[in-house]
């Protein structure tokens, strides 16, 4: 009988774990119990990957990983991987692949099993381009940072709130967002402990300095990934696909009375323009089964345009589409508003509408797939 390991990559956001504050934190205990419930005793792991470097070295530290964790002969592995997490698991997985490591990574890929991605980038983000500019890294590093404070303290301050709403409004100002951006990312650092304010500088200056990464997600670069990555035949691959409410009248309506989430809203709207900006000539080709399922979840097929707020809804499509899903880039991992009594949190304010209901279906499927392919 062998003994089930899921590994859990997250994407360029970053960050496993901070203390208690846990990138994978819903995901994980709910995977766990649908996991059980369907008869499949697995161990969970979340990967530590560095948030930016290259996709060859991230898919190097998630086989460095499994190499460490998933010991014996017997060990069957599962990944699922959210946004650049998917990549990496792709890489890994791909016959032939070299990676910067001295492990034999060939050994280990046939170990696979199973490979879900969750809002991966397949066919590359236009926010890559952008985020590889000095004040798209800032941006980056105020989303990273502006997740992570409400992970711990449940809301920004209002003084946040405030200089967001400046920025946004301001938008193709460079010289004023830049120094809105510092304005902002001091302020929220500023809350956090001594030792956890090093922890939480450690990881985004880590993002600042190494940058491989960002080059390598844009829609041009990933047609080369895309066409030379092959899937390996021993593992089923499916994929969850994200589609955000477009910004409108509407969403702002229910974003209700409250500034920061009419802030938040404004915030999520800039995000989901940038990302919106796929030359149509490269808009992935789509399997004819996987057009389907597109139409099938969402009532016709997205436009090019149709996007999470980071990656175009149709560049997610990889393998099957398990699950399709009107939610944001970090809806899917539990980082959706909820009541006051609810552990979830969210300040990227999408109007999508996702809920506990949706997210435990979500994931209930991606539990079914993996069970099917543990039995």
């Amino acid at each position: 009988m062998p003994t089930h390991h899921v590994y859990l990559v997250p994407g360029f956001f970053g960050f496993a774990n901070l203390g208690q504050i846990t990138y994978f934190g819903h995901v994980r205990r709910f995977l766990a119990e649908q996991l059980r419930a369907r008869g499949l005793e697995a161990h969970l792991h979340v990967v530590r990957v560095r948030p930016t470097a290259s996709l060859p070295r991230r898919s190097a530290e998630l086989a460095e990983r499994i190499a460490a964790t998933a010991r014996g002969r017997e060990a069957a592995v599962h990944l699922v991987g959210h946004s650049t997490g998917g990549l990496d698991a792709r890489l890994l997985t791909a016959p032939g692949c070299t990676l910067p490591t001295r492990l034999d990574v060939e050994r280990l890929a046939r170990r696979v099993r199973t490979v879900v991605t969750v809002s991966t980038p397949h066919h590359g983000t236009p926010l890559a381009s952008f985020f590889a500019t000095l004040r798209g890294q800032k941006l980056l590093q105020l989303v990273s940072l502006g997740t992570i404070h409400v992970l711990r303290f449940g809301h920004l301050p209002l003084a946040v709130v405030l200089a967001l709403g400046a920025f946004v409004a301001r938008l193709d100002d460079l010289a004023v967002n830049s120094d809105l951006l510092d304005e902002v990312f001091e302020r929220l650092l500023g809350d956090f402990s001594p030792g956890r304010r090093r922890s939480v500088g450690a990881l985004l200056d880590e993002v600042v300095r190494d940058q491989a990464l960002l080059p390598q997600l844009t829609p041009e670069a990933m047609e080369v990934f895309h066409a030379s990555v092959s899937p390996r035949s021993s593992v089923r691959y499916a994929c969850v696909v994200t589609q955000a409410a477009r910004p409108r009248l509407r969403s702002r309506l229910a974003a209700g009375l409250d500034p920061a989430a009419q802030v938040s809203r404004s915030f999520f709207g800039a995000l989901y323009r940038l990302a919106a900006e796929t030359p149509r000539r490269l808009a992935p080709h789509l399997e004819p089964a996987q057009a389907r399922a597109l139409r099938r979840g969402y009532g016709a097929m997205p436009a090019p345009s149709a996007n999470d707020g980071i990656v175009p809804t149709r560049s997610q499509t990889w393998g099957r589409v398990l699950h399709t899903a009107v939610a944001d880039h970090l809806d899917v991992l539990g980082h959706f508003r909820a009541d006051d009594e609810s552990p979830h949190v969210d300040w990227l304010f999408s109007g999508s509408r996702f809920d506990l209901r949706r997210f435990e279906a979500l994931w209930g499927d991606v539990a079914g797939f993996i069970a099917k392919g543990g039995s």
